[in-house]
């Protein structure tokens, strides 16, 4: 499950940010095969891109999908437009925002650091990715 590799990819012993641990967790799950250079892409969006604005989480969920379900670009179809707009309503549904500031002062703290919410996002991709999988199936 998505779920167990987002606990062992935000643990102490990788020290990841929350997007970084939303694609190296989803590259191991869904052999992505992303290189390490395509994986260090989301090192600039911890921490709400380091103005805490949209998640990490997010932003790292956002960017799987894309991976997994972009065949060359995005204005192909309306694929992206719609998988983006079901994980952002699943996210929001589970917590009620997207908003990195708001989601550290009300699920943050330091001993669990955000992993409640990146279970949360962990979740959310995961229902997309099974109902994806099994519609092109």
């Amino acid at each position: 499950m998505l779920l167990d590799n987002v606990k062992k990819y935000y643990g102490k012993e990788y020290d990841f940010n929350c997007a970084e641990t939303m694609l190296y967790a989803a590259n191991e799950e869904y052999n992505l095969n992303l290189d390490k250079n395509a994986l260090k892409t989301m090192a600039a969006f911890g921490g709400g891109m380091a103005i805490e604005s949209i998640c990490g989480a997010v932003t790292g969920s956002l960017a799987v999908l894309g991976i997994m379900f972009t065949k060359e670009r995005a204005h192909e179809s309306e694929k992206m437009k719609q998988l983006s707009q079901e994980f952002f309503k699943g996210f929001e549904d589970k917590l009620n925002t997207s908003n990195c500031k708001e989601l550290k002062e009300k699920y943050r703290n330091d001993e669990i650091r955000c992993s409640s919410i990146l279970y949360a996002a962990a979740e959310v991709l995961e229902d997309i990715v099974v109902k994806e999988r099994n519609s092109v199936d």
